[in-house]
């Protein structure tokens, strides 16, 4: 049985919802940029013969060491803000919410296990229809010059357009998360099996280094190239994003504590509907010179339709 995300239509606001369904995306490409635009510098990977790779900030304990060149292009970055009631994880492969967390320090390791992880979880599975969702990853980000500190090191934010998974490593980190026998139980069944962060500042207004999103249905499978992640322990798999004037782009302006950004990072559903979405941090041309560091949280998760 096949599965459309509900779109919460930035509508869940402490428990309460209301949704919409998004038809399949098939053809789709992109929704007419509304609002105020702006043009700000991505960082793009240069493709090449070879598979590039890089040093991940597991294996560095700073910031990720490249082995491929880049490119940065000034594009339009578009406020995705007037279009909140259009956006989904279907078909832009993104969605703005609106949802105030109990936690009120999310450095706290032991409120995050305890407290703050079922809380995405419930976010999730009352936003979307989700019969199971699957933590397995929290990452703290800082752009203060030195990084936010996680259990494997310092973090900065990301500062090249990437996509967390690919067509090879979707499935891979799903075996890693829920086992062997469990990934191909549900790949036998026919279960649909979504790769979503939940993205969110942990001090707001965001007016420094905001996430920049491109429209999933305005990118072509050849801008996304394979890169190998290299860990301590293994060798992963992400997409950098080459660039193409035809990707569309957009951003929430002053994110808030009390937001989140749904980002679809792997789909197993393959129908047209958008599967991977490009994301980085950007560097707006308007930022004020006093902004306060961007500090952000984002939680991983498996999001599970059973068939």
């Amino acid at each position: 049985m096949q599965t459309t995300i509900a779109n919460p239509l930035l509508a869940f606001v402490d428990g309460s919802r209301r949704s919409a369904l998004v038809p399949s995306a098939a053809g789709y490409r992109g929704i007419d940029a509304v609002g105020a635009d702006v043009r700000a510098p991505l960082t793009f990977i240069v493709p090449t013969e070879t598979k590039p790779r890089f040093y991940s900030s597991a294996w560095t304990g700073g910031a990720p060491q490249m082995l491929f060149d880049s490119e940065r292009h000034v594009v339009p970055v578009h406020d995705m803000r007037p279009l909140e009631g259009a956006l989904s994880l279907d078909r832009e492969g993104f969605e703005l919410l609106r949802h105030r967390s109990a936690v009120a320090d999310l450095y706290d390791d032991e409120a995050i296990e305890s407290r703050y992880k079922p809380e995405i979880e419930d976010l999730l599975k009352g936003a979307t229809g989700a019969d199971r969702v699957v933590v397995f990853d929290v990452t703290r980000r800082s752009d203060d010059g030195t990084g936010a500190r996680n259990r494997d090191g310092l973090r900065g934010p990301a500062s090249r357009v990437h996509v967390d998974y690919t067509e090879a490593s979707g499935p891979q980190r799903v075996r890693d998360i829920l086992g062997e026998a469990e990934a191909a139980r549900l790949a036998e069944s026919g279960a649909r099996i979504v790769q979503v962060n939940v993205w969110r500042p942990i001090r707001g207004p965001v007016e420094r280094s905001p996430l920049a999103l491109a429209d999933a249905g305005t990118v072509r499978p050849r801008e996304l190239v394979a890169t190998d992640q290299i860990f301590p322990d293994r060798v992963g798999e992400i997409y950098h994003l080459s660039y193409a004037p035809t990707q569309r782009w957009y951003f929430a302006p002053r994110m808030t504590p009390d937001e989140v950004l749904l980002i679809k990072g792997w789909d197993s559903l393959d129908d047209g509907r958008a599967r991977f979405t490009p994301h980085s941090a950007v560097e707006l041309p308007d930022t004020p010179a006093a902004a306060a560091p961007r500090e952000s949280i984002e939680v991983r998760t498996l999001m599970i339709f059973e068939a």
